[in-house]
């Protein structure tokens, strides 16, 4: 087991990846409050996850991976927000918002495999481990300040 204080920031990020992951199912699975409450859980993990990642992670990928790397993830995550939002304002006891919600996870489960195997990977193999553990210091700075 890994404490916080080892743990690094690729280690971080890739258990919140399995977090929201499991979310989607939970949320797909649920009905009635108890689906609005698990998908309001959903919309804050994501928000304060990519927030986070925008802040710390981003910057460090663009001297490791490249702007093009990037940019590509930034568009992803602007695309998954405008796509988040439709699906608050739809609301979960909407007909459509099942298939909705199937293609926003489809959606960032896809841009969070780009991350892994090409930020990540770039960050793990070019940056200190000293480092990447401040960087996770840093991403749950950010996440406690956006929540």
């Amino acid at each position: 087991m890994t404490t916080a204080t080892e743990q690094d920031v690729i280690d971080l990020l890739l258990a919140q990846h399995n977090q929201i992951k499991t979310m989607f199912a939970e949320v797909a699975a649920a009905r009635g409050e108890r689906r609005r409450e698990l998908f309001n859980d959903l919309v804050r993990l994501l928000a304060v996850h990519e927030a986070a990642e925008e802040q710390v992670v981003h910057p460090a990928a663009r001297s490791k991976a490249g702007d093009e790397v990037v940019e590509a993830r930034l568009h992803e995550e602007d695309e998954a927000k405008h796509a988040l939002s439709d699906l608050y304002d739809l609301g979960v006891d909407h007909p459509e918002f099942d298939t909705r919600l199937a293609a926003l996870e489809k959606a960032v489960v896809d841009h969070a495999t780009h991350e892994e195997q090409e930020e990540f990977l770039r960050l793990r193999q070019e940056t200190s481990p000293e480092r990447l553990r401040r960087m996770a210091g840093a991403v749950r700075a950010a996440e406690a300040i956006t929540c």
